[in-house]
């Protein structure tokens, strides 16, 4: 009698810590000097030792500030926010190589992945020490002029990236991954078009939001004035992780077979 036994990689599951940074109009040079910091957790799903599909969810929190900036119109413009995000996506992974961690010599691969998700985010900054949420002050009219929309909480982002990938056992894999998000979103930072101009408030809303959609009072004469571009509308925001992720391997157990 025989016996024979095998055991197949099924998935992996697991957690991923790293840094996320912003580009947008308040980051439109690519900088990349304050990273803030991004969680995750993942369900990957093997269909061959080349090809998988993965389920993830991340938070992360975005922000910058045009005091950071060198170019003297971004800082005089003297906008800042910070926004949490929290984000779903669904992505197909490639491997460069034949990955098994279960075969001696198949242990290591890099791989690209890409796909869709969601996110939401809601744009907040600090007046006078006070937190304050942008989304609700329309700082670029929103709503009530010349038919600007209310920009929603949620967004679609469309992530493409590469990574390494090594077993360190047979149950345990170690990755380093940066993956970029494109996005739907133009007001993660809440800047988008131009200055509405503070005449063009409504009257209930002439204090915080007219002090917040044009800062530049605090680092000088005032140039919100109407029409003048405050951000630039042709390009959306985006975003960028960077991690190192940890998974357990699913494996499907094949039953002896007797001769």
């Amino acid at each position: 009698m025989g016996f024979s036994q095998s055991y197949k990689q099924e998935g992996e599951i697991g957690i991923s810590f790293g840094g996320s940074h912003y580009f947008g109009d308040l980051n439109n040079k690519a900088a990349i000097d304050h990273p803030d910091i991004a969680v995750g957790v993942l369900f990957r799903k093997q269909f061959t030792n080349y090809t998988a599909i993965r389920i993830a969810g991340h938070y992360t929190k975005l922000g910058y500030s045009d005091s950071y900036n060198k170019n003297e119109f971004q800082h005089r413009r003297n906008l800042s926010f910070s926004s949490d995000i929290f984000e779903f996506t669904l992505q197909g992974d490639f491997n460069f190589f034949r990955f098994n961690p279960q075969e001696p010599g198949y242990e290591f691969t890099p791989y690209m992945t890409f796909g869709i998700g969601v996110f939401s985010y809601d744009p907040y900054t600090y007046y006078n020490d006070q937190k304050v949420y942008l989304r609700p002050l329309h700082t670029e009219g929103q709503t009530f002029y010349k038919g600007r929309k209310e920009y929603g909480k949620t967004a679609v982002c469309f992530p493409i990236g590469f990574g390494v990938k090594y077993a360190i056992s047979k149950q345990i894999n170690m990755s380093i991954e940066v993956c970029h998000r494109f996005t739907s979103a133009d007001y993660i930072d809440d800047v988008s078009t131009t200055y509405v101009g503070a005449s063009n408030f409504p009257s209930d809303s002439q204090g915080l939001a007219v002090a917040l959609q044009d800062r530049s009072y605090e680092t000088g004469t005032l140039i919100g004035t109407e029409g003048r571009q405050r951000g630039w509308s042709k390009q959306k925001d985006q975003y960028t992780i960077a991690e190192i992720g940890l998974t357990f391997n699913i494996f499907n157990y094949n039953c002896p077979s007797s001769y």
